[in-house]
């Protein structure tokens, strides 16, 4: 992809590495085996449209220890607290980095977080390779990320096709209108709008509103960071979207959930 960011290319170029790592400790089909025997999934997109449906908030409250452009975000890290913390206020859905040398996550934090909640996961990951998919059923997630900077209009047909016969949902993200225009050929139900600048590391929330216009009616939108106070959630209302991927602003805060609540009060 030769419009990829910089950032982006060394994330793809790391997980190539990573990749080829985890196939030699265990192979394609054991992966595959691990993923037929996963737990049943919990409906990720369905739990969110059903907020949207009835003009709630539908908030995916994330879970990330670090991030390349902040660093450390929370210091006292503990998955299964702060997943308890966020369903106590209210979260619909999870999501979860597992990325360990940008962000600092780890698989097993989806694991350990999943045991302790109800709510559907989203695998936060920078997926390339149909091995990660399998990867991510086996761990009992519920939906995984696509980012549509990292992949060709073939990769991204692909793995979302892999995920949804795995019964998982698919979260597109995008960050520009070049992006989402790819994106829109998969017709999904659910779209991702990362307000982010990867290039900059810029926040706009007029992304979102921008890129509305380009998007069918139904299809449910997610507006990815830049929310941090209840101002901005205003703001979205007002443009008649429901749907928020929030980490930030709540990983920043001694307890996430209630920083959630107060928010979307």
């Amino acid at each position: 992809m030769t419009n990829t960011p910089d950032i982006l290319k060394k994330i793809i170029a790391r997980k190539q590495q990573e990749i080829a790592q985890c196939i030699k400790t265990m192979p394609l089909v054991e992966i595959i085996e691990q993923s037929k025997n996963a737990s049943k999934t919990r409906g990720f997109y369905q739990a969110l449209k059903t907020k949207v449906d009835a003009k709630q908030n539908a908030v995916i409250a994330e879970i990330k220890k670090a991030s390349p452009s902040k660093g450390i975000l929370r210091k006292d890290f503990n998955p299964k607290e702060i997943a308890k913390s966020y369903e106590l206020g209210g979260a619909t859905c999870l999501s979860i980095l597992t990325d360990k040398d940008f962000f600092q996550g780890d698989n097993q934090y989806l694991i350990d977080a999943r045991a302790v909640v109800s709510l559907p996961i989203l695998r936060k990951e920078f997926i390339i390779d149909a091995y990660q998919v399998y990867e991510a059923r086996a761990m009992d997630s519920d939906c995984i990320l696509l980012i549509a900077a990292c992949l060709t209009d073939t990769q991204m047909n692909e793995l979302s096709s892999l995920a949804i016969s795995l019964t998982m949902n698919v979260l597109i993200e995008v960050h520009n209108l070049r992006e989402l225009k790819r994106a829109l050929k998969l017709n999904l139900p659910m779209i991702g709008i990362n307000n982010r600048n990867l290039r900059t590391f810029e926040v706009s929330l007029q992304t979102t509103i921008d890129l509305l216009k380009e998007i069918k009616e139904g299809t449910l939108v997610i507006t990815e960071s830049g929310i941090l106070n209840t101002e901005d959630v205003t703001l979205m209302k007002s443009n008649n979207i429901h749907s928020y991927l929030v980490g930030e602003a709540f990983m920043r805060q001694p307890n996430p959930g209630q920083a959630l609540q107060e928010i979307f009060a």
